[in-house]
């Protein structure tokens, strides 16, 4: 499990375990946050197609999905 700061995420890399359409390395380019503050979506980037998808941010806690860092 990837232990994660909410605060932190924005910018920072992913590498998907298992890509598709060679989209393996992300970057987190915006985070969706509710009117009290508390972070409940983010957007993620593929690098090599500049495609974006958007998802919960638990999500990358999977580490059977998603590792720190680009590898």
């Amino acid at each position: 499990m990837n232990r994660l700061n909410p605060r932190k995420l924005l910018l920072s890399k992913w590498t998907a375990t298992q890509p598709s359409n060679r989209e393996k390395h992300f970057l987190v380019t915006e985070l969706f946050c509710d009117e009290a503050g508390n972070l409940l979506a983010i957007e993620l980037q593929a690098v090599l197609t500049a495609r974006s998808e958007r998802l919960d941010w638990r999500a990358l806690h999977d580490s059977q999905r998603w590792r720190m860092g680009w590898q």
